[in-house]
């Protein structure tokens, strides 16, 4: 029982005419008979009366067309659906995201991807780097949203810049230089630092390091968390000062005062990740969707 013969029945249940039915579907009634007949012998059932004035539907032929059409109709939806799954229109998308890194853009970026794909469904969630690469491992994210990843596993990754953040410094807004824009490195020499914890962005940490060297200090560190909303808020309780990506200043950051560093011009990229083996259409939609935003995305977050 395929979809041709199927068609070929329901055209002369709708006719009453094995020729209309050849007529509708642009074949030869020999062809509409052939169908029928294979019909018949595979179900073992009558499905037309047949006289050499009229072509009148069993009982067995009614429960046939009831089938028939839900059959067909089936098979139109599954055409259809692997035509939008192969255009990533449905299916379903895990993205992963520093909060700290994406929060002015990413709600924004995942609406207007769900106005072009409104029947895929989209899951977000907040990981720092070493939660995403252990996410991508266990294939539990599509995308992620991260610095750079280490190069003993970056050949594994497609991966596109979004946008470059730079260093800056953070104190209290009670601290003795609350009142400057920039700052030297060694003015804050003499500080208690927060820094972000090694084992989420080893690049970020030794860089920290090496330019508190270069001005001349190694910096007493106190503090080493995992997120960045707590080391944001660690300098807003007059803990220490830190040094952060500029991007940190969209968390809660009240009591905080941002100073651009002198002579300092780390970038601090952050990528849009996916791994070469995933060959999701709805993943390589919403790349081309975050790439087209690039522009929107880098003035959002400038200095």
């Amino acid at each position: 029982m395929d979809i041709k013969t199927l068609k070929s029945f329901m055209a002369v249940a709708k006719h009453q005419s094995f020729s209309e039915a050849a007529r509708e579907l642009y074949t030869v009634q020999p062809a509409i008979s052939r169908h029928i007949s294979s019909l018949e012998t595979e179900l073992g059932v009558v499905l037309f009366n047949r006289t050499s004035r009229e072509v009148t539907i069993t009982p067995a032929g009614e429960q046939l067309l009831k089938d028939a059409a839900v059959i067909l109709s089936l098979a139109e939806q599954a055409k259809t659906q692997v035509k939008r799954a192969h255009d990533g229109q449905v299916g379903t998308l895990n993205i992963a995201h520093l909060s700290s890194a994406c929060l002015t853009f990413m709600a924004t970026l995942v609406r207007s991807y769900k106005e072009k794909f409104p029947h895929v469904h989209v899951s977000l969630f907040e990981m720092t780097v070493t939660e995403q690469i252990e996410a991508f491992n266990n294939d539990r994210i599509d995308i992620g949203f991260s610095r750079p990843l280490p190069s003993a596993i970056a050949d594994d990754f497609v991966s596109h810049s979004v946008y470059i953040d730079k260093l800056v410094a953070i104190v209290n807004q009670s601290h003795a230089l609350a009142d400057q824009q920039t700052i030297d490195l060694a003015q804050l020499k003499d500080d208690k630092f927060i820094i972000f914890n090694r084992d989420e962005a080893v690049g970020l940490f030794d860089e920290t390091i090496m330019l508190c060297k270069q001005a001349g200090f190694s910096p007493n560190i106190i503090s080493q968390p995992k997120h960045m909303q707590t080391l944001v808020t660690e300098v807003a309780a007059g803990l220490g000062v830190a040094i952060a990506p500029y991007c940190v200043r969209k968390l809660y950051s009240d009591g905080c005062h941002f100073m651009m560093l002198n002579n300092v011009s780390t970038h601090i990229p952050v990528h849009i990740q996916y791994k070469q083996t995933n060959n999701s259409a709805t993943a390589a939609a919403f790349v081309a969707v975050a790439l087209s935003a690039t522009d929107d995305i880098q003035q959002s977050m400038a200095y």
